[in-house]
Formats: structure tokens, sequence, C-alpha cells
């Protein structure tokens, strides 16, 4: 297969992007008939159909969500050439650190190590997108090339996403939250979130026969709290959580068999040899110590 070149890379990116060959052309200032050149010639080389065309545009197939994940990587370890050669030879870290994390790691796991990250490297600067865990969460923003650094929760026997390098920053113990005086929190009704039940917590869940079916959806844990301090249910919830607890919830601990999650960063190799990648990781570890 011959290889494709940056500016090909870029043109499948702003097609996946922009959603068609036009906008995609006037995003990079070159005609239509350029990008649908670039995107055949593209498709001919790689050996497979990249993008759905249709009247409302082009969407990537498949094959054509993974080859702009590993665009935007490829294109991202362009960017980064510069940065590391500079940092090189001025003996510091410098350039742009895209991060994505879950809401209540944004909120409590990042702000101290990006405090002292920058303060050590004024160079750098962090872009903090802040994603839902659900799906491929902030592991596929790092997948799909739009992060060099995810918080994610780690699931599964090991952890490990396929293809990605993962770390565990903490464990995370859930608890049973309640309004504060409340004679029998356990019967009233369940407060919950869609990012709330994962592969960590599945079996406990299965057997606690005091749960109710019947529960009343939030949007995130921070409503969640702001529900369950109005009086309007119970909650179980993992302790990053738990910090922002004011004085009208009470914490009860859920005993030995507990829910535990496991929340972590998750990075490429090739972002993981970065200068800011792996300046980022000693700080978020020497947070968590």
């Amino acid at each position: 297969m011959t290889e494709l070149a940056p500016q090909e890379l870029r043109i499948l990116v702003a097609v996946a992007e922009s959603g068609g060959f036009s906008a995609a052309g006037a995003a990079l200032g070159i005609t239509q008939s350029a990008v649908s050149h670039a995107v055949r010639g593209s498709e001919a080389k790689i050996g497979a159909v990249l993008f759905e065309r249709g009247r409302s545009g082009a969407r990537p197939t498949p094959a054509g969500e993974r080859a702009v994940g590993h665009a935007r990587r490829i294109l991202r370890l362009y960017e980064a050439l510069g940065a590391e050669a500079r940092a090189a030879g001025r003996g510091t870290v410098e350039g742009a650190l895209r991060i994505a994390a879950f809401r209540s790691a944004a909120l409590h796991l990042l702000p101290p190590a990006l405090e002292r990250l920058t303060a050590r490297h004024p160079g750098i600067r962090p872009e903090v997108r802040v994603v839902r865990e659900l799906g491929a969460g902030a592991a596929g923003e790092v997948a799909a090339g739009r992060a060099d650094l995810g918080i994610a929760t780690l699931g599964g026997a090991d952890g490990a996403a396929p293809g990605l390098l993962t770390g565990v920053l903490t464990q995370e113990a859930y608890a049973l939250v309640h309004p504060v005086g409340h004679p029998d929190p356990k019967a009233l009704p369940l407060l919950d979130w869609d990012e709330n039940c994962g592969s960590y917590t599945r079996d406990w869940w299965r057997t606690q026969d005091w749960i109710p079916s019947a529960t009343v959806k939030a949007e995130d844990d921070g409503m969640v709290l702001t529900m369950v301090g109005r009086g309007l249910g119970m909650a179980i919830l993992p302790e990053l959580s738990l910090r922002e607890a004011g004085d009208s919830v009470e914490i009860t601990d859920l005993g030995p068999g507990r829910p535990v999650r496991r929340v972590g960063y998750v990075t490429t190799p090739e972002s993981a040899s970065t200068l800011a990648v792996r300046a980022l990781i000693r700080e978020l570890r020497s947070a968590r110590a």
C-alpha cells in the first residue's frame, strides 16, 4: 500500500468533521473536486471505501472511522514533532496538551495536577474537554485522535483498551447517599444517571434486592446530589462525586462488598512518548500519592 501524504490525511479528517466534500474544501481552502479526487485516491491506496456519499453529505464507514482516527493521531505527531524539537533545544516542555475527562474527574483529579504541571512547564497549554463516560467515553476520544490523554473508568479484567496504554490513578468505593436524618433511606426512590452503571458495578447491583427497579434519572452526578439534598431520593455514588456533597446529604458506607471502580489515564503509545503527556502522567500519579 502506498503511504498517504499529510495533506491526504488532513482531507480525510476535514471530510469526517465537516460532513461533506464541499464543506471540507471550504475549510481547507481547496476545491470540492480536489477533495473528491484526494478521497478516491486515499481509498484506492488503502483498499477500502472510507465514506458513504449521499445527498446529505459524506459519512465515514467503519473503515473510514478507523482511518480518520489514525489520521488525526498521525497529524498530531506532526504537530508534536516541532514542539518536542524546540523543547529539546531549550530544555523545556511546551505545546498544546489535549485532555478528555468525565465530569467528576475533570473537577477533582485534573485541577491539582494541571496546576503543578503548568507551574513547572509554563509553555504547556492544556485543553480540557468534559465528555460523558458512555459508550467509548474518554478512551474513545483518545482512540479517535481527538485527545492526547483521557481520564476514564477502567473496566474489564485488566482495564486495558485495545491499542491504548492505561494506568490506574485511583480506586473509588461507592457509598449510599441520602437526605440527612431520614429514618429509612433505602425506602426512598433511587436517583441515578446514565454514566453510573458499568461492568465494575453491574454484578453488585444485581444482588441488591433492596434497590428499586424504578429509578428517577438525572443528567449527571452533580444533579443527583442536588436532588438527594432536596429529599427527592437516595443514590449510590462513587467517591469523586461525593466530594461535592453538602450538609444536606448523609453518606453511609455500603460495607465490605461495596462496588469499587478504577479510574485511570488512557493514552496512545505514540502520545505516551511525548514530553507533555509524560509530564502530565507524573503529576497525576503524584496527586494520587
